[in-house]
């Protein structure tokens, strides 16, 4: 099991620094931890152990068990971003909260001082520290909720009630072992098909 995200976050920029740091504390880089940590600063977001092993091609019990002590000493945490397995990212260059859709699986990422007016609301209000790196805040993105309201009457017809001067956006989405961002328009009627065999 995995360790609570209470452990203080080191910095650091890159490999060599990172290196650094583990050896600062005493342990020993080993050729499966060098591995976990390269993979992550290859990461385009937050990813599963059983990528990182599939990746890798070593045994997912190793890359747990160096996670893991990647996370006990602040070089990476772990989120759960739906009912898949936790997801690891590096927090050298600081810690990121998310947001989650329930519905389509879309992920946004934020930095801690963004939602920190969100936090001082619950704070005030019921006396209660919250953090979204560990637990995301779920609901629904505005593709969705777009998709569930009707359609806005002032949009051109055959816009399928999407506002053509509206500039493109990018969305993240999780699948389930990672994370990643694409172009995407708000149009209701559109599915979203991804290729992950790469």
């Amino acid at each position: 099991m995995t360790i609570s995200p209470d452990t203080p976050r080191l910095a650091f920029n890159d490999l060599a620094e990172a290196v650094l740091a583990l050896r600062e504390r005493g342990l020993r880089l080993t050729t499966p931890r060098r591995l976990v940590l390269e993979a992550l600063f290859l990461a385009e977001g937050p990813v599963s152990a059983e990528h990182l092993a599939h990746r890798l091609k070593v045994d997912v019990t190793s890359v747990y068990r160096n996670l893991e002590t990647l996370e006990q000493h602040g070089l990476a945490r772990h989120v759960h971003l739906g009912h898949g397995p936790g997801l690891y990212v590096l927090v050298g260059r600081g810690e990121h909260e998310f947001l989650s859709c329930e519905r389509c699986g879309a992920v946004r990422t934020l930095t801690s001082e963004q939602l920190d007016p969100v936090r001082k609301q619950i704070e005030e209000r019921f006396g209660y520290q919250a953090r979204f790196s560990h637990f995301p805040i779920v609901g629904l993105c505005p593709a969705c909720l777009t998709q569930r309201q009707p359609r806005n009457p002032r949009t051109r017809p055959g816009s399928n009630g999407s506002n053509a001067d509206e500039p493109e956006r990018q969305d993240e989405h999780s699948h389930g072992d990672h994370v990643h961002s694409h172009p995407h328009q708000h149009d209701p009627g559109q599915q979203h098909e991804h290729d992950h065999t790469a």
